[in-house]
């Protein structure tokens, strides 16, 4: 292929967030979308209509793509992502990018061996304020985070838990802030793992990690505890602000003594940019050039892993009679 002519792209699965790749890769310079998939023809239909192209079957969409993104149920990632690499299409994978790290490790065999390229799809990566956060993080010394996902039940069933379809996103964006992997983690979860906690301890840094789907209020926070500073992100504002040198003080009024805190808040610019689109067009990019994805099958699976391992120290809920039992 190319540089020159726009790259053919596809998306299979076009539910909840496959509909956005299908928007984004309509609007993408350099790119053109040839069709879509979905085991839902009719949703297929609909979205492709919206888009000015065709719905068409697995098969038929791999041979006229150059490259293509999968969004279907995270239980369907590996047998699709195999599809497409002996197909030998580059593909992006919705996080988690497979549901355990057995069958990811035998994807990364088949990628490495069919010489295709594979993105993760953890979007926040391409957050602009993690991107800016990246630079920012690189010249302290930190201490601690501690990160929030938090939002209502959603209108539609979800079968991964709060773990792997919110706090993912959190533990990858760790994993990359910090460059190493924690030697300790342990994790606790209620309601059915719906809303559930973790702790990742590093060699030089903690961090704690919050998800739910049962707060009515979405929250999307990140705060960086440095010796240096705190450093607090907003991912639904795209906002960064830096405290620094906080004294605090009594002061005497007319009604009293009151304590106060005065800091110097720094509000760091960051450019307001939708994060699927420069994730989409940083994996064409990948495409076209033959470089290495800005988030690996590596990565995916590194995150993974450890959303596992907090999975497993959730506590099996107590039937209510066995807890009467323990107060006799």
């Amino acid at each position: 292929m190319t540089a020159e002519r726009p790259l053919a792209v596809g998306v299979i699965g076009v539910g909840t967030m496959g509909q956005h790749h299908a928007r984004v890769y309509d609007d993408l310079e350099g790119a053109t979308l040839v069709g879509v998939f979905d085991v839902d023809a009719e949703r297929a239909r609909t979205v492709a209509e919206r888009h000015g192209t065709v719905a068409v079957g697995l098969e038929a969409l791999l041979e006229r793509v150059d490259a293509v993104s999968v969004a279907v149920p995270t239980a369907h990632h590996h047998s699709v992502a195999t599809t497409c690499l002996e197909a030998g299409v580059p593909i992006l994978v919705e996080k988690p990018v497979v549901a355990d790290p057995e069958t990811g490790q035998e994807l990364l065999a088949r990628a490495d061996a069919a010489d295709v390229p594979v993105q993760v799809g953890h979007v926040e990566r391409f957050n602009p304020a993690v991107e800016t956060l990246a630079e920012i993080v690189g010249g302290l010394s930190v201490v601690a985070l501690t990160a929030r996902r938090l939002g209502p039940p959603p209108a539609r069933r979800i079968e991964d838990s709060a773990v792997l379809d919110l706090m993912i996103h959190d533990i990858d964006v760790v994993l990359a802030l910090l460059g190493e992997e924690p030697v300790d983690v342990t994790g606790c979860g209620a309601a059915g793992n719906r809303h559930a906690g973790a702790l990742l301890e590093f060699p030089e840094a903690m961090a704690s990690l919050t998800a739910s789907r049962l707060t009515q209020r979405k929250v999307r926070t990140l705060e960086i505890t440095a010796e240096e500073c705190l450093v607090a992100v907003d991912y639904l504002e795209q906002s960064i602000e830096i405290h620094r040198r906080s004294v605090p003080e009594y002061v005497e009024r007319a009604e009293g003594v009151r304590f106060r805190h005065e800091s110097l808040i720094e509000r760091v610019r960051v450019p307001n940019d939708e994060p699927l689109r420069n994730e989409l067009a940083s994996f064409l990019e990948v495409v076209r050039t033959g470089s290495t994805p800005e988030v690996t099958i590596d990565d995916g699976l590194a995150a993974l892993e450890i959303a596992r391992r907090i999975e497993a120290g959730e506590r099996p809920e107590r039937p209510r009679a066995d807890l009467e039992v323990l107060h006799d």
